[in-house]
């Protein structure tokens, strides 16, 4: 569980991040709370009672989150966009970041048009709090049913001020944007970059352990925070087995990184992290 500490503990300088599960992520910049593609659902598809379920339950309840100066969407992909949880955001004063398209959701979920900002690749704004937010170039695709494929859009998120900045991916393929971003707007202090529910044929869309490491070096990030694992069974892969290929080739590359427990806070910059939670869990199912 998070302790609700580390929300009110001011921190100059410093980034919070917690991974509370697949690639909803709590961090900061400039001492301002942002939240990723928030999912709470026990559930990832169009059925509540059918679908990958998660394998862990969240380390935070929505309610207890600390004031958000602004909830990022990379795309609307259920295990990426949750209805439900939406709807309980919308009754906060935050705002909501998302690329083309997907206002159109959150409004019929009873999020207030005004508190809705949708961004074209490349295209930047100013949070209220004075964080910027660019919306990158990614490589994946989108739709939340069979006759609406690639009618939103999908995108990367870059979140800075003048003394931090962190790289959210989003789901993503690699592609030459990534150095492009990293030579225009790196270093990172902290990448979150996708490194589960993959597939060697999937490399176009999704990232897996090793791209995952190369991205960040690309982007010149200083610490890499892998997600998009762990937490539901969306590919055949076991379920613990993007932790440590990350552990493996980080390791290999000499790159610093993340793998707390989820809920847990960690304070940048810091060293390496790996918590091991995953070889505590009993297995549930062995293949996801």
């Amino acid at each position: 569980m998070t302790d609700p500490s580390a929300f009110t503990a001011s921190q100059k300088g410093a980034i919070r991040a917690i991974w509370l599960a697949h690639s909803t992520v709590l961090f900061t910049v400039g001492n301002k709370w942002f939240l990723t593609d928030p999912v709470w659902a026990d559930t990832v598809s169009p059925f509540p009672w059918a679908g990958p379920r998660r394998f862990f339950d969240m380390p935070l309840a929505i309610d207890k989150l600390p004031p958000l100066e602004g909830v990022i969407l990379s795309h609307d992909h259920y295990d990426h966009l949750d209805r439900k949880a939406i709807g309980r955001l919308a009754k906060g004063d935050h705002m909501f970041y998302c690329p083309l398209g997907l206002a159109r959701y959150l409004v019929k979920w009873g999020v207030n048009r005004e508190k809705i900002r949708e961004l074209d690749w490349n295209e930047e704004i100013f949070t209220p709090g004075g964080i910027q937010l660019i919306s990158a170039p990614a490589r994946h695709f989108s739709g939340r049913g069979l006759f609406n494929r690639n009618r939103t859009l999908w995108t990367s998120w870059i979140i800075r001020n003048e003394e931090q900045s962190v790289f959210y991916s989003g789901d993503t393929g690699m592609h030459p944007g990534l150095e492009e971003t990293g030579n225009k707007y790196g270093p990172f202090d902290l990448t979150i970059i996708e490194a589960g529910a993959y597939h060697p044929n999937w490399g176009s869309i999704h990232m897996g352990p090793e791209n995952a490491v190369k991205a960040h070096r690309m982007l010149k990030g200083k610490i890499l925070l892998p997600v998009h694992w762990g937490t539901f069974r969306l590919a055949l892969h076991g379920w613990t087995e993007p932790a440590e290929d990350i552990i493996s080739y980080a390791g290999k590359n000499g790159v610093s990184f993340l793998l707390p427990q989820p809920g847990e806070c960690i304070s940048l910059p810091h060293d390496t992290v790996v918590s091991g939670w995953w070889r505590r869990v009993p297995v549930v199912n062995p293949a996801g």
